[in-house]
């Protein structure tokens, strides 16, 4: 990789944090039922998390009395924040510590996982305006990365100059297409301190965001991940995770160590339902919901936070192994499992509607 460096650096995640950001589901032509389930998945979410570090939850004018009055809790904030959907973790700013350890916000473009060829919905500028309303709340610094396509879903980092992606996103051509893989690795290098890209060839089968690493594979600690396992050889994931499993077996991160991988079970296939698909209304450029669709469901989907690990749950017999699993890989965290399932319905999980604020020293 080229040694062009902002000087910046991404914290892994299981660094302290500050506080989580979320946004309010409201959207009807992604939420079922004007999203009132998922709202009621956000603000268990959002209480799960307020026991361990404080939460702000972003939510449209329209809906701010309501939110308030359902995000009740002394450790959450409730602010007006417009967007078109709940998806903070691609929509928010991405924060690194510069050269002098002060807190920066980078601010990516966003063009809804593909804009007009094979992005979930239109108009998106709302969205795309997210990170700086966050940014100037927070009166932080902010960069905008006005060269590069990016969400945060679609990368981890160690902490130590190592970072997780896969193909299937990144050189997707409704992203980046000016972009070659090298020119990626130099812009990740220089907007998040990383000296290693390594390149998964796919996530998550039917994963609508193109194949988000945070749905499919994760950094326990540096030198050591965790990736999503399938043992059917008729599920197509069957054939993506171990493609994955022999990538990382062969590659080292930043630091020259080889990974330890652990195994994490998906859930068993998932379909959304013929009810679940009818509560979804119509909209001209928006992605269709049909009862039959294979729904990307992942325990991979998790945030760590202050002390714990928040973990989606789907009502099938891998959820206890996936908590059995968790609470030995990260013994010091208590493991707590939320259901996932009305949060996967409209196209992600925990991970993917959150987004961690380091903690600054003295700050």
């Amino acid at each position: 990789m080229s040694t062009l460096s902002a000087g910046y650096r991404m914290p892994a995640e299981g660094e302290r944090h500050q506080q989580t950001w979320m946004l309010w589901p409201q959207r009807p032509d992604n939420w079922r039922l004007g999203g009132k389930p998922a709202q009621a998945a956000f603000v268990q979410v959002a209480r799960a998390i307020a026991e361990f570090e404080p939460v702000s939850v972003g939510v449209n004018a329209d809906q701010y009395i309501q939110a308030c009055h359902q995000l009740q809790h002394d450790n959450i904030r409730v602010l007006e924040i417009s967007s078109d959907d709940a998806w903070v973790r691609d929509t928010g700013p991405t924060f690194v510590f510069d050269a002098n350890q002060q807190l920066t916000g980078i601010d990516w473009r966003f063009n809804a996982w593909g804009g007009l060829q094979g992005g979930l919905y239109f108009p998106w500028q709302r969205d795309d305006e997210v990170a700086r309303k966050l940014l100037q709340i927070e009166g932080c610094r902010r960069v905008r990365a006005d060269d590069l396509v990016m969400e945060g879903g679609a990368f981890h980092v160690d902490g130590e100059g190592t970072l997780l992606t896969t193909e299937e996103c990144l050189l997707n051509r409704n992203r980046n297409p000016h972009l070659s893989r090298e020119q990626l690795e130099e812009k990740l290098g220089y907007y998040l301190g990383i000296e290693r890209v390594i390149w998964l060839p796919q996530g998550v089968y039917a994963d609508e965001t193109d194949g988000h690493v945070d749905n499919f594979c994760c950094f326990v600690r540096p030198g050591e991940v965790l990736l999503a396992w399938c043992d059917d050889p008729e599920d197509p994931n069957f054939s993506r995770c171990r493609a994955a499993e022999a990538v990382l077996e062969n590659s080292r991160d930043a630091a020259g160590r080889s990974f330890v991988i652990h195994r994490l079970p998906l859930p068993e296939p998932l379909y959304m339902t013929a009810e679940e698909a009818a509560g979804v209304d119509f909209a001209e450029g928006s992605q269709p919901r049909q009862a039959g669709d294979r729904l990307a469901g992942s325990y991979i989907n998790f945030l760590l936070v202050n002390g714990g690990l928040i973990l989606p749950g789907f009502a099938c017999p891998q959820d206890q192994e996936a908590v059995a699993i968790l609470s030995e890989l990260f013994a010091d965290r208590r493991v707590v499992q939320l259901p996932g399932r009305e949060i996967l319905l409209g196209g992600g999980n925990i991970h993917c509607i959150t987004q961690q604020q380091p903690w600054v020293k003295n700050g």
